[in-house]
């Protein structure tokens, strides 16, 4: 399929922290390992009032998930980047090289301003990789202008961009549409699986959370008045269908597609 077919590139990251770097950077006199320098790093945060979750700085990616949809909505390709091997390097080269071929693509994605793009910037940086299509143009039509079509951050957006909060997030509005959410992984256990060489459970636990921003990104559309409320369901159908002739080859949809619901907005039930 051409690239110019491509408008959107839906995605989502999972990533862990580099225990060994977070060692060097904020313990260098104490020589801990990096189990030793993760913990002490979320002991001192929980003790300042903070959250334990170690700053995006010291992640390192571990899972990298692609939906790329056209501009009639529809998916067109489902993809965990770098699969079996999942090698950081390569996944984040993949991904931008990806932004590169699908450059008339915008970016959609869950909390990515706060987190996925800072972590696969970095990542880039850390690898020696460009990323010129995306720092290429500084002004509203590139992907770093926060009101722009390059890059909808659906949490940036659903929350008037920062004035509410939002709680539950991809979780809360996936289940709402009827859609799996969170099934049995969470965010907080990446880290414990990495550690396990469960790379492709997290791989697949991070393509779920793909296909649930996509189910999200479809609800929008209508508040946008891009698609009617028949159009996104026929789509949802669709896509249900998609999935259901890919799941032999991709065998982690057949648990996404077990809890696949309908949607069913009455409330208090």
């Amino acid at each position: 399929m051409a690239a110019e077919a491509t408008r959107y590139i839906v995605y989502d990251t999972e990533s862990v922290v580099d225990g060994a770097f977070l060692a060097r950077v904020r313990f260098p006199e104490d020589a801990l390992d990096p189990e030793e320098a993760v913990e002490r790093a979320r002991r001192e945060q929980l003790a300042e009032g903070k959250s334990d979750f170690i700053p995006v700085t010291f992640h390192v990616p571990v899972a990298i998930g692609v939906a790329r949809v056209g501009a009639d909505f529809r998916l067109q390709e489902l993809k965990s980047l770098d699969a079996p091997r999942y090698d950081p390097a390569e996944m984040v080269s993949l991904f931008w090289r990806g932004v590169e071929v699908y450059r008339s693509a915008s970016l959609v994605d869950f909390n990515g301003r706060g987190f996925d793009i800072p972590l696969l910037t970095l990542a880039a940086f850390r690898f020696g990789l460009g990323c010129a299509p995306y720092f290429g143009t500084a002004d509203r039509s590139g992907y770093r202008y926060r009101f722009g079509e390059k890059h909808l951050d659906l949490l940036d957006w659903l929350t008037e961009y920062g004035a509410c909060r939002l709680h539950g997030g991809l979780d809360a509005l996936a289940k709402m549409l009827g859609k799996p959410g969170k099934m049995e992984t969470r965010g907080a256990q990446v880290d414990a699986l990495y550690r396990e060489g469960k790379l492709q459970e997290i791989n697949d636990y991070c393509l779920h959370d793909v296909l649930d921003t996509y189910f999200v990104f479809l609800r929008t559309r209508v508040l946008t008045g891009e698609l009617t409320l028949e159009r996104e369901q026929e789509i949802v159908s669709a896509s249900r269908e998609w999935l259901t002739a890919r799941a032999e080859e991709q065998p982690s949809l057949n648990r996404y597609l077990e809890s696949f619901g309908a949607w069913d907005p009455t409330p208090f039930r």
